[in-house]
């Protein structure tokens, strides 16, 4: 029986996720605000996990139906056949979120899904007491114009917490976002890339990953590696699978760079956690002084944006001077650039051939993408 599930993402990479489960085999796929839905087996739950590089979260849909009372959210979540997936000994929590709707309590909407489904799991188990000794369960409320959405948690952290990065900087780039501007790039692995901002490396150690074809999730562990529904023994021929996958025989041309010591050094570590510090050359350097002789490559990078009227000033030279570097790269270069600075194109120097929207967190940014010029890089399949 075929099990839906749900890929959350940020704003604005809802179709960046669809290619990557098109890619993966899914079915049944379609995209509304902030999700990607798709049908799938209790190996697909694990294969989402291990190798969607963009998503959030992946869930597993239990139903979805309009609200206006605590008693119809009651009587329909109890419907649901919970014990599908919760079994007797395990423990869950419930949480929440309601836009634009009736019942806008979240902490009451929580509280009537979880007595609802102890309620369900009452009536299946035949019992009134459970000893919440197994695994942990993760059940969201969502609720947006009346219409409950009830899922159930299958990843745990965030899909972006890969295991590379113990620690960060103060304005971090969410792994998912860094793997999503190198695909919206269109980088291929036989290219050079560079970041001349890379801060603790993340975009570098991304495309590296993308490059060798290591699952993102292969390091972390997730909610699910304990349910019973799915068993250990999935996750284990998974990540056999995904080691497997591995092509360690490439080995791209990518660079990082950063004005901050400090960052290179982290940026080392990162890499050489992520199993790619053999293929990024990292160096301490200005952004605005940078210079690369090579005939193509891309540019994927996230340079601070100056959240305060001073930073915004300072922002905006350091645009200056990075665009005045950016324009002697060769004809054959492209640019990705995001930032949230509403003067980015100004003080950078040129008009960007397109803008995409993204999110930063909750931070609204634009993905500035720049030609070089006229001059293509021959196709070398």
């Amino acid at each position: 029986m075929s099990i839906n599930l749900i890929a959350t993402t940020t704003f604005g990479l809802e179709a960046v996720v669809k290619r990557e489960c098109q890619a993966l085999g899914f079915e049944n796929i379609k995209t509304s605000d902030g999700k990607v839905e798709f049908t799938g087996t209790e190996a697909d739950i694990v294969k989402a996990n291990m190798w969607l590089r963009c998503a959030g979260r992946v869930w597993v849909k239990m139903g979805t139906f309009k609200a206006v009372t605590f008693t119809e959210l009651f009587d329909q979540t109890k419907a649901l056949p919970w014990a599908d997936w919760i079994p007797e000994d395990g423990k869950f929590t419930v949480v929440g979120k309601s836009v634009k709707s009736t019942l806008f309590s979240v902490s009451d909407c929580q509280a009537i899904v979880k007595k609802a489904v102890v309620e369900k799991l009452k009536q299946t188990y035949h019992t009134d007491w459970f000893d919440e000794t197994g695994a942990s369960y993760t059940i969201q409320v969502g609720i947006l114009k009346d219409v409950v959405t009830l899922a159930i948690d299958t990843s745990g952290s965030g899909l972006h917490m890969r295991g590379y990065r113990a620690n960060a900087l103060d304005a971090p780039l969410k792994e998912t976002l860094a793997s999503a501007m190198i695909q919206l790039s269109y980088w291929r692995k036989n290219r050079i890339l560079l970041d001349p901002f890379c801060g603790s490396g993340t975009i570098p150690i991304e495309a590296a990953m993308i490059a060798r074809n290591i699952a993102p999730g292969i390091h972390r562990k997730f909610a699910s590696e304990e349910w019973e529904r799915i068993g250990k023994d999935l996750w284990k021929k998974a990540r056999v699978e995904a080691y497997q996958a591995i092509n360690y025989d490439v080995m791209p041309e990518i660079y990082g760079s950063d004005i901050d010591p400090d960052a290179i050094e982290l940026a080392k570590a990162n890499a050489e956690k992520a199993g790619v510090d053999d293929c990024i050359r990292f160096e301490v350097a200005d952004a605005g002084k940078f210079h690369r002789d090579s005939e193509y490559g891309q540019l994927v990078t996230n340079p601070p944006y100056g959240e305060r009227l001073l930073e915004k000033r300072e922002a905006e030279a350091l645009y200056r001077s990075f665009g005045k570097a950016a324009r002697t790269l060769p004809a054959g270069w492209r640019g990705l650039v995001l930032s949230s600075h509403t003067e980015f194109e100004r003080a950078f120097g040129r008009s960007a051939e397109k803008k995409r929207k993204l999110y930063n967190g909750m931070l609204k940014c634009d993905a500035f993408f720049y030609h070089g010029g006229a001059k293509t890089e021959p196709d070398k399949g």
